[in-house]
């Protein structure tokens, strides 16, 4: 494994993995206590995801090491466990409220295939949402077909969000959209999360998505990038649009064919999304489609999340989230 990305982190970092198996092909900490957010303090809990090639072998390991991290679960042993992680939800496993060097982590644990397939097709756009905003890669392993799908992933995000933009933008309009995809239609926003949470991201954090961005937005044919003036021009034409939603990951593509099809018709996706560039609601349908797969992927892992932390964790968690949101609330100017 390519061990440059974890020697530039700090020893906190280094501490918090040493603690974890070392089969991880990707390992990234994320959220308000890694990048600080507008208008509120650093997050006490700090979240991580692991990427492993092998889960099975993964959690037998770590339940050796790491038993209390998870709840009841653990005495179904680590085939059950992986399972659990494969065939519910986003295809993640979450231990929560874990002490860890006098902190508090949250580590969520997918396959390196699942993470693969996320990332190039949105299936479920639960950790590839995540990977659309700056997170802070601690480890990465020299895998190919992972690093390309990882640049894919912000490809896919500028491409998606030019579709619900207009002509002429700013950057942080653009990164705002970006920002806002994996929150579209997730049920937690209506309950459970700061409601300005998007925006805190972007305005605190605008030299990160500059850097994360910029070389995409240099090199991509669909837009006129303007680094200096911080503007965009981006192609609205029906042929502009239509070469954008070809672009698109294949789950979102078929999310628009579902909802542009009317029923008894049998049209191929690419004659169903030309009549989607020309349609003036073109965004609003694009829009839709992503809110339809994040919404399913949110409702099922948070309902995971409840089996995988345990009921106290899970009234804990909660509150914080509430108690969060909360805060939120009373910074909004009346």
């Amino acid at each position: 494994m390519r061990l440059a990305a974890l020697q530039n982190s700090s020893v906190f970092y280094r501490r918090v993995l040493s603690r974890f198996p070392r089969d991880i092909s990707l390992a990234f900490a994320y959220g308000s206590a890694v990048f600080r957010q507008t208008g509120g303090q650093m997050e006490s809990m700090l979240d991580f995801v692991f990427a492993v090639d092998d889960p099975v072998t993964w959690h037998t390991m770590n339940l050796m090491e790491n038993r209390k991290h998870y709840s009841f679960l653990r005495y179904l042993g680590p085939k059950h466990i992986s399972s659990i992680q494969t065939d519910c939800g986003a295809a993640v496993y979450f231990n929560t409220l874990v002490p860890a060097e006098e902190r508090v982590i949250k580590y969520g644990v997918i396959s390196t295939d699942a993470l693969i397939e996320d990332l190039l097709h949105w299936k479920t756009l639960y950790v590839a949402g995540r990977l659309h905003k700056p997170v802070r890669i601690l480890l990465q392993s020299e895998h190919a077909k992972l690093r390309a799908a990882l640049v894919g992933n912000l490809k896919s995000a500028v491409i998606a969000s030019f579709l619900m933009l207009p002509e002429s933008f700013s950057e942080e309009d653009l990164f705002l959209q970006i920002a806002g995809l994996s929150y579209s239609g997730d049920f937690r926003m209506v309950i459970g999360e700061d409601k300005s949470k998007v925006s805190n991201i972007v305005k605190e954090n605008m030299p990160h998505f500059r850097k994360l961005y910029n070389s995409i937005l240099q090199e991509c044919p669909q837009v006129v990038y303007k680094p200096q003036q911080g503007r965009l021009e981006v192609d609205k034409s029906p042929e502009g649009q239509f070469t954008q939603l070809m672009a698109l990951p294949r789950s979102l593509q078929q999310q628009i064919t579902r909802l542009v099809e009317r029923p008894g018709k049998n049209r191929d996706v690419e004659e169903i999304l030309l009549q989607v560039a020309q349609d003036p609601d073109c965004g609003s349908v694009v829009q839709q489609g992503i809110s339809s797969i994040v919404k399913s992927s949110s409702i099922t892992q948070s309902a995971k999340g409840i089996a995988t932390a345990g009921l106290v964790k899970t009234v804990a968690y909660s509150a914080k989230k509430l108690q969060k949101m909360w805060r939120g609330w009373r910074r909004r100017p009346s």
